[in-house]
């Protein structure tokens, strides 16, 4: 177990909640709508709109206010879809695609190999399937392609006869493969939402909300997200120039079950348009009538109706898996098959690939952590984490540095190591410390192969010896406001309940304020003076527990994968003395009947 590092707080800082200065994870808690401005705000929306106060705080503490209550718990699409044509090279790109509509021309969609790439290429395959047009789907091996258009894939899809390549979820900056395209007669377009340089490669329309000439503050979608919008110009073009030939116009409702997955699994905010598509996106999943994500609910074992964080915890990783360790296809294929036979085969191979990726992982991030207990004992300050090995799987080193992200609190990059002294890497980053930024400025500086992401999650490829040089790039780039974001780091509360007050029912108030994620954090509560009645480690070196208050009622928690960290050794330690204990409620669902139960992220021992 690594020593914790206490977080700084700033001087002026508001007394800690219940008196917790520094938790077992080290870190101040915080009343999330302390301020008497924002206390005054959920008091207004409570009174005008009759809102429950909880209700009301956990909204004002996500930004919402009074007036905007109604449209936020519940969005609809129609009053939150902008203009399509804000989007910087869209009539260009629906220009190219009527054409190819029109003559049936033969499309390649060249897609990323994680879960917003394999969504992306099934919502545009799936939606120019139903117009009549013939699709090929190329997702690139990870090892032996990597990522992004590659001059070998490219090559290959023109011989096979497209006219018109579509990149999706990458693209933004494949100017090698992208020219070779054009010099083939290929027409490109690409549907990105990764961080752009100043130099784009050629193509017939670059769309993708973070250039740096794009003005139409969409900059938070993911990729799938501006496909489904390139789709809605399409058929707004197609409706004015005579309808769609040769068939009905598809509903494209019935796609947002898959932008709602892409939406979710790449962590993207959970604000505006976004939360539109992951609401009306799980009422069509709930639905079942996409075969390939009814038969991986199915693999999961999941047989309650999918909530958003079920996509991010268990359908995305079994689709990433294949892409990680398996073939990369697998995931689009998944998405798009019509036979639920296929759909079945699919997403059984998909989850076997995950628990075997599962093994790998927890092998690999043993390693990484033990080696980062020994270099923050050394220097407690650095900012960035890098680890590599020779022996880790390229497909597994975003997930290493995730864990390394959860586990110490800062940006973290983990390397699978080559023979040739090269290296393939993935990070992940704090809040506030925009990593793909740090990464594009040393591609640009010389200091890498290639790279890029956005400010959460960046991948990299360095050349032989190139790893001291980038550490010492992210380091200088990253140190000031990583510096800034860990000595702001509190847990921020949003309430305080027993453990008999933690009903089904409180849930299900709290869950209206959903769906939650990135920019959209879950509210935490706060189980003031409850004992630890028992703790044990179950699965996949997660920590169960039961918490008593002092009138005598109990509640399940479960702290997951934190069996080796400061929080698990607390839990286990812990049995029989009285903490607070802070965590998410969620609803466990066995035989029929519902009960609350707390996913404990914190904990501190009273006074």
């Amino acid at each position: 177990m690594s020593a914790v590092l206490p977080f700084a707080s700033p001087p002026d800082a508001p007394r800690p909640f219940l008196d917790v200065a520094s938790s077992v994870l080290g870190r101040p808690w915080r009343e999330r709508c302390g301020d008497p401005g924002l206390q005054a705000l959920a008091v207004t929306m409570t009174q005008a709109y009759g809102l429950p106060d909880l209700l009301s705080r956990v909204l004002v503490g996500r930004g919402v206010r009074p007036a905007e209550a109604e449209a936020y718990l519940s969005p609809r699409l129609r009053e939150l879809m902008p203009d399509p044509s804000a989007l910087v090279d869209m009539e260009a790109a629906v220009d190219r695609l009527v054409h190819a509509v029109r003559r049936r021309e033969q499309v390649a969609i060249f897609g990323d190999y994680d879960v917003d790439g394999a969504a992306s290429a099934a919502l545009l395959a799936e939606y120019l399937r139903a117009l009549g047009v013939p699709v090929r789907i190329h997702i690139p091996d990870r090892i032996t392609e990597g990522y992004g258009p590659n001059v070998g894939a490219v090559t290959a899809l023109r011989e096979e006869g497209a006219g018109l390549l579509v990149c999706v979820d990458c693209g933004t900056a494949g100017h090698e493969p992208l020219a070779a395209a054009a010099a083939l007669g290929l027409d490109v377009i690409v549907l990105d939402h990764h961080g752009a340089p100043e130099a784009l490669p050629p193509t017939r329309a670059l769309v993708n909300p973070n250039r740096l000439d794009d003005l139409s503050g969409l900059g938070h979608l993911c990729a799938a997200g501006v496909v489904f919008m390139t789709l809605v110009a399409l058929a707004r073009r197609l409706r004015e120039e005579g309808g769609f030939p040769g068939s009905a116009e598809p509903r494209l409702t019935d796609f947002l079950d898959l932008v709602a997955l892409a939406t979710v699994a790449d962590v993207v905010p959970l604000v505006g348009l976004n939360r539109a598509f992951v609401v009306q996106g799980l009422a069509v999943m709930r639905g079942r009538g996409r075969p390939g994500l009814a038969a991986l609910l199915d693999a999961a074992s999941l047989s309650e109706p999918p909530e958003a964080w079920h996509l991010g915890f268990l359908v995305g990783p079994r689709i990433n898996a294949g892409g990680r360790i398996g073939d990369a296809g697998l995931g689009a294929r998944l998405l798009t098959t019509a036979d639920p036979m296929e759909a079945r085969r699919i997403a059984e191979e998909l989850d076997r690939l995950n628990r075997e990726r599962q093994a790998i992982e927890a092998q690999a991030v043993a390693e990484a952590e033990a080696e980062m207990d020994a270099l923050l004992a050394r220097d407690p300050e650095r900012s960035v984490l890098m680890t590599a090995s020779d022996e880790w799987h390229p497909g597994i080193v975003g997930l290493i540095a995730a864990r390394l992200k959860e586990r110490f609190g800062r940006p973290a990059f983990a390397f699978a190591l080559k023979p040739d002294g090269s290296a393939v890497g993935s990070g992940r980053s704090v809040v506030g410390a925009d990593l793909g930024a740090a990464v594009r400025a040393a591609v640009e500086a010389g200091l890498a192969v290639k790279g890029g992401g956005h400010a959460m999650a960046a991948g990299v490829t360095l050349g032989p010896g190139g790893l001291a040089a980038f550490e010492a790039s992210l380091a200088r780039d990253l140190s000031e406001s990583v510096g800034r974001a860990r000595a702001a780091e509190a847990l921020l509360i949003d309430g305080t309940v027993s453990a008999g007050g933690a009903t089904a029912e409180l849930v299900r108030l709290i869950q209206r304020a959903g769906p939650f994620g990135q920019g959209a954090p879950e509210p935490v509560m706060a189980l003031p003076r409850h004992r630890i009645a028992d703790a044990g480690i179950v699965g996949n070196g997660h920590v169960r527990t039961r918490l008593v208050s002092g009138d005598g009622q109990s509640i399940g928690g479960i702290a997951f994968r934190a069996a080796q960290g400061p929080l698990g050794v607390a839990l286990l330690g812990g049995i029989g003395r009285t903490f607070h204990i802070a965590g998410t409620l969620s609803c466990d669902r066995w035989r029929g009947a519902e009960r609350a139960q707390i996913r404990v992220c914190d904990l501190a021992p009273c006074g």
